[in-house]
């Protein structure tokens, strides 16, 4: 990626989960203090909590944004949010990572949700955007497939987007956090490969 290297948003996962913020998804589990550590400028703002669409997440995300150039990084649900930040303020966002993308339209996955975030479940490939949108992007994507993938982080859903967004590449997968089996060294080189020039 050419031009200023700006700094990486994390957006983390989840899906109305009260016990979920950025803290827990990025900090305790290594991810935001590695990618200090690599010289990456980091910021991880928390989600709004029970948001009732991905606008209204995204709505949220964008006054926080720092000054100049982002790359986001969407976890999980992260994703959606992150997709719908980048549709909002195109010219902020000079790259984006869908990380561990969030299965859409599996009924054993969805019917295991709260019935109040069935709006937040709608969508094509990605909960609350619409395939069209993704053929839409025009800054450099990448995915990072879940390895070994689960109901909720399907290897398919990176296939699809890899097919769908113009251009995007595929970074090394690996467990999603908090997962006990994640560790943040291999997301940590992908994130900081893919957001310096």
């Amino acid at each position: 990626m050419k031009g200023a290297v700006g700094v990486l948003v994390l957006v983390h996962g989840r899906l109305w989960d009260e016990e979920m913020d950025a803290e827990r998804f990025w900090g305790r589990t290594g991810v935001v203090a590695g990618l200090r550590g690599a010289g990456v400028a980091v910021c991880a703002p928390d989600r709004a909590m029970r948001a009732g669409s991905w606008e209204a997440e995204a709505a949220q995300l964008v006054p926080g944004l720092p000054d100049g150039p982002v790359v986001l990084v969407g976890g999980s649900n992260g994703c959606s949010a992150a997709v719908r930040v980048a549709l909002a303020v195109p010219e902020r966002v000079r790259g984006l990572v869908l990380a561990w993308p969030a299965t859409a339209g599996d009924a054993r996955v969805d019917g295991r949700l709260p019935a109040a975030v069935a709006p937040l479940l709608a969508g094509g490939v990605l909960r609350g955007v619409a395939d069209e949108e993704l053929t839409g992007l025009r800054m450099p994507v990448g995915v990072l497939p879940a390895v070994p993938e689960n109901p909720v982080h399907q290897r398919r859903t990176a296939d699809a987007l890899l097919a769908l967004v113009p251009g995007a590449v595929e970074l090394p997968g690996c467990p999603e956090p908090p997962h006990p089996l994640f560790r943040p060294e291999g997301l940590v080189a992908a994130l900081a490969g893919f957001s310096r020039p």
